[in-house]
């Protein structure tokens, strides 16, 4: 079998990062996640949303740190207080389809590296037989050279003795990345089968220099109980933790969401200089799936997303594919 070789190279990073888990994880009541999003898990492509990795560690925080003090601090009808707090380091790379090209293919998306901070704040509000899940999230990064994407995609495959990436004299300049993005939930969640039927619809945004949109979903999970379920880009953050940590434990999902993209950086292009961009689509929509499996505090969850066609000249639709393994401590 054939593997992107981007894919391969990136999954060596996330058994050499598992390895580590331990050593990131020093406080309690904490879940050290390491997420890997590649079109290779997905399909045989190995352009457009080439790679996405993410270092993620969510606590509960306690009364007098800094992330509850933002929390109580805000508006209460974004958030009241902070049930959970997660710190993010997040790495991206975007390509067009044909990477041997040296010259701009300028009907294609453009080459883009991204590496980018952030933090989360995640609270859940009883209402009825309703639940109320709520994420704010702030990221600040960078897009260009600085985030090294050319030379990480060139190495690997160099060592895979792949198709060699030409085209990143074409890419996006070095532009500070500041966004902020909020996300809200309704979950109901009923018995049937012996397991817990979930579903709800939901609501977000975001606004800034990577990404301006708005969004709306719908969610369903059958399995064991769980805070949510997995979140993937463009959305920030996730709630795909069970709520249990005994034995075997399982849940399968499905999701639709649709976006008014009114500013995507890696399609318009830099914001302060001029630079490769492709005319953007407004209106793009995802379908995802998968399952998410754990035994006592270790997890793991597979999706794979369809995406419509995000910009004029896009000959198909996009397809990847997200795992991520989680350890509670």
């Amino acid at each position: 079998m054939n593997v992107n070789p981007t894919l391969r190279w990136e999954l060596r990073l996330l058994a050499a990062a598992i390895i580590l888990l331990p050593t990131f994880a020093q406080a309690g009541d904490s879940i050290l996640s390491i997420k890997h999003e590649n079109d290779g898990m997905a399909s045989s492509d190995d352009g457009h949303f080439t790679s996405g990795f993410e270092l993620n560690w969510a606590f509960e925080p306690e009364a007098q740190s800094w992330t509850q003090r933002l929390a109580t601090a805000l508006p209460d009808s974004l958030i009241g207080t902070a049930d959970m707090a997660a710190f993010r380091l997040v790495h991206q790379i975007y390509t067009p389809n044909d990477i041997e090209q040296r010259r701009l293919i300028e009907d294609d998306r453009p080459y883009a590296g991204i590496v980018y901070a952030g933090v989360s704040l995640y609270e859940d509000v009883p209402m009825g037989d309703w639940r109320q899940a709520t994420d704010l999230h702030l990221d600040i990064g960078l897009v260009g050279p600085s985030s090294l994407a050319d030379s990480i995609q060139r190495e690997a495959h160099r060592i895979t003795d792949s198709d060699r990436p030409n085209g990143w004299k074409n890419q996006l300049g070095d532009e500070p990345i500041v966004n902020v993005a909020t996300r809200r939930q309704w979950w109901h969640t009923t018995p049937l089968g012996g397991k817990q039927l979930a579903h709800g619809p939901s609501v977000g945004a975001a606004l800034g220099n990577f990404y301006t949109y708005a969004s709306t979903g719908y969610s369903v999970r059958w399995g064991d109980d769980a805070w949510g379920v997995p979140t993937l880009t463009p959305n920030a953050g996730s709630r795909y933790y069970m709520t249990g940590n005994d034995g075997w434990q399982w849940y399968v999902f499905a999701h639709v969401e649709g976006y008014y993209m009114a500013h995507n950086l890696t399609l318009d292009g830099n914001t302060f200089r001029n630079s490769h961009s492709v005319d953007r689509k407004e209106w793009v929509g995802d379908v995802s799936a998968g399952l998410a499996l754990a035994w006592e505090d270790w997890q793991a969850t597979y999706a794979i997303v369809q995406r419509s066609r995000e910009f004029d000249g896009q000959e198909d639709p996009d397809r990847f594919g997200a795992i991520t393994l989680s350890k509670r401590f």
